[in-house]
């Protein structure tokens, strides 16, 4: 068997002569590089690497599946163990080994530590050993038991490409062939008696062995060659003229295939069950620990990492020293930017601001549901009330913190004023408090109670552009992550005793905290890193080179405690419950739903009965919650609720004001009391009215051309360079959502991070030639960012643009396409700029942009 990048073939050796028969396997192939073949069941399994998957099918083509879709970067080789049914594979991407069932369960990291460029795998399961090559700076060739114990380096001196490698377990030897010393090499099985027995081999790659022969595949002669195994003679030519070789695997179905050291139960193990030189150890899943008893997995870790990156959801354990990230296989993930978990029903819930929605799933991917599927724009911040079952979110695009249900249900907007920018939100149950960061014009981070009464400001000086935001519940302490001045601060629930915790961080987006340590996403270096939260000192880098990094939290026991006065029956609300710093509300959602809304805990109202038109109650003017120090509030309902009917019996119980107005919950209020409150305000809204009326003909009188009463105007966009505010009639461009980076060599060649403005981001794409003015202001030595949250593939473009491999007219072109393609995620169109770019003052150095300049 063997592969030839986009093609499967088999070379039969039964019958005198040789000749290579594509496998017809009904799909597309790549970079298809390794291969190898259970020949129990008659399948071949390979790896694409251009794909990113591992996949199997029988010999005929037939029963065609993908094992293995997540997590893998460049798998270069591959070996089926038989006889234990399992299958071993290197990823020279990941520098890892893995190791997981014939379907890819069960996958577990075996080898994560010193690899370099790890390449040929073999197996030998009677011995319990596996043996493979490392083509990395320092070339090498390795061996472990086949659970990854007991590693030993075998040889690590006169190599160079060491590419293919076999066991010839009669005569117990090991092969490999070298690419770059061109010959092919043998030792025993501890890496002693080593000598050469062919060369010169002008670029081998794959190597196997079958009876008395040795095949391997040349990459120059794009041919495969057979020499006797013993002496390296009668070298002769089996298959010529296959352009692309790459791996090569030889088997005899006729062989019997030995003994399972694991035996016929798993050996008693619950989950893997691998071979040692010893015998065999139970394994489990990467991420997950083994219990004391040495054969069984508990179900999940107890402790880790959960964290996005645009296309995926994946899990690191913190119960394991590996780090290593396991993919949250939830289906139809677009664009993923906020996360946060839910301990009591074990649920993941995340923003996409691509499908513009708000879903949740199990950890195992199932039971996806769109939780809120309209009125989104750009939701960058996402927090769990674990208590009172609430869901909070920022809206960046209508700038706006809203609440609901865990489901959904009971939609509220809390505060939708003086919001510019609001990013990160976090809450504090325990102490009924809710904290966001804002980088807008001028950046904050603010707290108020969760329903958002009490609004302060904590901090506003000395920020820049705060991302992310997380709570220390122990110490009581906000932490965040500003991405302007690079840095890690923290403070009181105050605002006050604020520290610096880590100075010259790259670009932070996101963070978490978990006992002595703070986790933070980095933009810039693609990686996920940490340091003590006390001293700011011990920095670790957790997991490298991931792409579309986003938000990161912790899930842990320790996290998700505590509780408040909503915490047990939903606090007596019909719909809302919102904890505050000294007692809690009831609510009523902005959309009146189908149940009569109580605002009184404990009191469910009746179910709405027809009343007559001059049985309606008044509705009251919109007003924002009032503060109450009482130890019971309530809320009162607007008539909408009860589809827009009242009784004159539901007035006097006070179910029938506005939604908004919070009310001290005293008792033995009496009919008196109402009765005098409804005449009240019966003549407050008389009074309302006949202003209303007065200010209406007063403003038509004004406006009477029709083109002045419809003027509309958008969000303030505000302009960092200038700290001046302008008002426009039309939209936010596309590409204010966006980010890029620009680097710019100094004057002693090394390099200095800039950032680029987001006015500059904007122009690019806004096509308005009034607005090119103030971009020739700029020079090239300002930065700034671009928010990148709506279009994904935009990325390419910017980051290109930013590095200087693209010119200015190929820059607009590339961005006008990418627009027209994310037209289906913008809300506004942005007419095509036509002529040449004019001279925004940026000055681009040519850079190699290709692997093959490099």
């Amino acid at each position: 068997m063997l592969t030839r990048r986009i093609d499967v073939r088999m070379v039969s050796l039964d019958i005198p002569y040789f000749a290579d028969v594509v496998v017809p396997i009904n799909m597309t192939m790549k970079n298809t590089i390794a291969i190898g073949v259970d020949p129990l069941e008659g399948k071949v399994y390979w790896s694409d690497s251009t794909l990113h998957r591992i996949s199997r099918a029988s010999l005929d083509g037939s029963q065609h599946e993908d094992i293995i879709t997540t997590g893998l970067q460049t798998t270069d080789g591959l070996a089926v163990d038989a006889i234990g049914r399992k299958v071993y594979w290197t990823d020279t991407g990941t520098n890892r080994i893995e190791v997981g069932n014939l379907d890819g369960s069960m996958r577990k990291v075996l080898v994560w530590q010193n690899l370099d460029s790890p390449r040929a795998i073999v197996l030998y399961h009677e011995m319990g050993f596996m043996y493979w090559t490392d083509w990395g700076e320092n070339a090498k060739l390795e061996r472990s038991g086949m659970d990854g114990s007991d590693r030993t380096v075998l040889i690590n001196n006169n190599l160079g490409w060491p590419n293919g490698l076999t066991v010839d377990k009669t005569s117990s030897q090991l092969l490999w062939a070298d690419a770059h010393t061109e010959r092919i090499e043998v030792a025993d099985l501890n890496g002693a008696n080593r000598h050469t027995l062919v060369s010169p081999v002008q670029h081998p790659y794959g190597l196997t062995l079958l009876d008395s022969y040795i095949y391997w595949t040349d990459w120059q002669t794009r041919s495969i060659h057979r020499a006797d195994k013993s002496t390296g003679s009668n070298v002769i030519l089996v298959r010529s003229n296959l352009p692309g070789l790459m791996d090569i695997q030889a088997v005899d179905r006729a062989q019997p295939l030995g003994f399972n050291k694991c035996g016929s139960r798993n050996g008693g193990c619950s989950h893997l069950c691998l071979p040692r030189p010893s015998g065999f150890s139970c394994a489990c899943p990467t991420g997950i620990q083994l219990k004391g008893d040495g054969k069984t997995c508990d179900p999940s870790p107890e402790t880790y990492l959960l964290f996005s990156s645009r296309g995926s959801i994946r899990r690191i354990s913190l119960d394991t020293d590996d780090h290593t990230d396991v993919h949250v296989p939830v289906p139809g993930l677009n664009n993923v930017i906020s996360l946060d978990y839910d301990s009591v029903d074990g649920k993941v819930y995340y923003t996409d601001v691509f499908l513009d929605v708000i879903r949740r799933a199990d950890l195992n991917g199932s039971n996806m549901e769109t939780v809120i599927g309209h009125g989104l724009k750009t939701t960058d911040g996402l927090a769990v009330d674990w208590v009172a079952r609430n869901l909070y979110w920022t809206d960046t695009g209508r700038n706006t913190i809203e609440a609901s249900r865990l489901d959904g249900s009971c939609r509220k907007v809390l505060i939708n004023i003086s919001l510019d920018e609001p990013r990160a939100i976090a809450v504090f149950p325990r102490k009924g408090y809710l904290f966001w960061t804002d980088w807008g014009h001028i950046a904050k981070i603010e707290r108020a109670n969760l329903d958002g009464s009490e609004r302060k400001v904590l901090i506003n000086t000395d920020l820049g552009w705060p991302n992310g935001l997380t709570l220390d519940y122990d110490t009581r302490r906000i932490y965040w992550v500003d991405a302007h001045l690079d840095r890690i601060e923290s403070a009181d629930l105050n605002g006050k005793l604020r520290q610096v915790l880590v100075s010259h961080v790259s670009h932070p987006f996101a963070l978490t905290q978990q006992d002595r340590w703070i986790y933070w996403t980095d933009w810039q270096t693609k990686s996920i890193q940490r340091v003590d939260k006390y001293s700011g000192r011990n920095k670790e880098t957790v997991l490298a080179n991931v792409e579309g990094l986003m938000d990161i939290i912790v899930v842990s026991p320790q996290r998700q405690t505590g509780t408040n006065a909503c915490g047990v029956n939903n606090g007596g609300c019909s719909h809302l419950c919102f904890a505050r710093a000294s007692d809690f509300v009831c609510a009523c959602p902005d959309e009146p739903d189908s149940h009569p809304c109580s605002l009184v805990p404990g009191l469910m109202p009746p179910a709405p009965r027809a009343t007559s038109l001059n049985e309606k109650s008044p509705v009251l003017p919109n007003t924002l919650p009032t503060t109450l120090h009482s130890s019971t509030t309530r809320t009162r309902t607007s008539p909408e609720g009860a589809e827009g009917r009242c009784s004159e019996r539901d007035a006097q119980l006070g179910l029938c004001a506005h939604s908004n107005e919070a009310v001290p919950a005293a008792p033995g209020e009496g009919l008196h009391v109402s009765y005098a409150v409804g005449g009240l305000l019966s003549v407050l809204l008389i009074l309302l009215v006949t202003a209303a009326l007065m200010l209406y003909r007063h403003r038509k009188s004004k406006f009477t051309d029709p083109g002045m009463g419809n003027l509309t105007y958008s969000n303030p966009s505000y302009r960092t360079s200038t700290q001046e505010v302008k008002i426009e009639a039309a939209p936010k461009p596309a590409m204010y959502n966006q980010l890029c980076y620009k680097k710019e060599g100094g004057p002693d060649h090394s390099y200095t991070k800039e950032k680029i403005k987001i006015v500059e981001g904007i122009h690019l794409l806004a096509g308005h030639d009034a607005e090119w003015g103030d971009l020739k202001q700029l020079r090239s030595s300002r930065g700034g960012l671009l928010r990148d949250h709506v279009c994904m593939k935009t990325d390419t473009v910017s980051i290109q643009a930013s590095s200087g491999s693209l010119d200015d007219t190929e820059t607009e072109q590339l961005l006008q396409e990418e627009q027209s393609e994310c037209s289906s995620v913008h809300t506004a169109t942005t007419p095509e700029r036509r002529g040449s770019l004019p001279d925004t003052g940026w000055k681009h150095e040519r850079k190699l942009s290709s692997e093959s300049q490099v």
